[in-house]
C-alpha cells in the first residue's frame, strides 16, 4: 500500500447521487465494451461515474476524499472488465486504501453498512470458458467470489454481478443491447430489486436482468 502525500491539488467536493460507480478500466479510450456501458450509467438520473484512472493515474489513492465520496451515494457499482480473473489494479489499490479497519469493517466499521452494491464486469472469453470442461475451469461468479467476500464484510447488500462475456466477437449492436442492460441492472440493484437468497451460488444476474426486460417490454406492448 501507499500512503498519500499532502496534496496540492485541491480537494474535490462528495460527489452526491443514489448511486456511485467506480469506473476502473486503464485503456478506457480503447474499450469496446465499458466505456459505451459507462456512457449509458452516467445518463441515468441519480448516477455517478468516477473514473479511478482518471482521478488517481499515479495509483496514490486519497483514503479520505474517497471515503465521503462512498459517504454520500446509497449504492456501489464496480464497472471493469475482468483481468486474470479479478479487477484490475487500480481498483484493487482502492480496497487496500479505502476500505480501511474500522470504517468499512471491524468493530466500528459501519460506514458502508446497509448500501446496496452489485458489479458489471466484462470478459473476453465466452460464458462456456468459465464451465468445469471450459478453459478457465470455473464459473465467473465464482472466480470473484473475492468481490462477494469484501462486499460481506463491509456489510454491504451483495447482488450477484451482471457480466458482458465473448467480449471480442460482440457486434456493435450487441454492445449497444448489453449497454441497455447494465443500465437496468444498475436500477434493479439501487431499488434492491437483486438482494436476497433467489440465487444459486454460481447464478449472474444476467437471467434476472432478461427477466425484468421482458416484463416491461411485454408491459409497453
Amino acid at each position: 500500500m501507499h500512503t498519500a502525500p499532502a496534496r496540492t491539488r485541491p480537494r474535490r467536493a462528495p460527489l452526491e447521487g443514489d448511486v456511485l460507480v467506480l469506473l476502473a478500466h486503464p485503456a478506457i479510450a480503447r474499450s469496446r465494451v465499458i466505456r459505451p456501458i459507462a456512457g449509458a450509467l452516467a445518463a441515468m438520473p441519480g448516477v455517478t461515474v468516477h473514473d479511478l484512472y482518471d482521478a488517481w493515474p499515479d495509483f496514490v489513492v486519497d483514503a479520505g476524499e474517497e471515503q465521503a465520496r462512498l459517504v454520500g451515494h446509497a449504492a456501489l457499482i464496480w464497472l471493469h472488465p475482468v483481468y486474470w480473473y479479478s479487477t484490475p489494479a487500480l481498483l484493487k489499490e482502492w480496497q487496500d486504501e479505502v476500505l480501511t479497519y474500522n470504517w468499512a469493517y471491524g468493530p466500528e466499521g459501519r460506514a458502508l453498512r446497509g448500501k446496496h452494491f452489485g458489479s458489471v464486469v466484462s470478459t473476453g472469453g465466452p460464458t462456456e470458458a468459465y464451465q468445469p470442461e471450459g478453459s478457465n475451469r470455473f464459473p465467473l461468479r465464482e472466480l470473484l467470489r473475492p468481490t462477494e467476500a469484501t462486499a460481506h464484510l463491509c456489510g454491504l447488500r451483495y447482488a450477484p454481478p451482471f457480466a458482458v462475456q465473448g467480449t471480442y466477437r460482440l457486434s456493435d449492436a450487441a454492445i449497444s443491447a448489453a449497454a441497455i442492460d447494465a443500465a437496468r441492472y444498475v436500477a434493479m440493484v439501487r431499488a434492491g430489486a437483486l438482494d436476497g437468497d433467489g440465487f444459486g451460488p454460481t447464478d449472474l444476474a444476467n437471467a434476472a436482468v432478461a427477466a425484468a426486460s421482458a416484463r416491461a417490454e411485454g408491459g409497453a406492448a
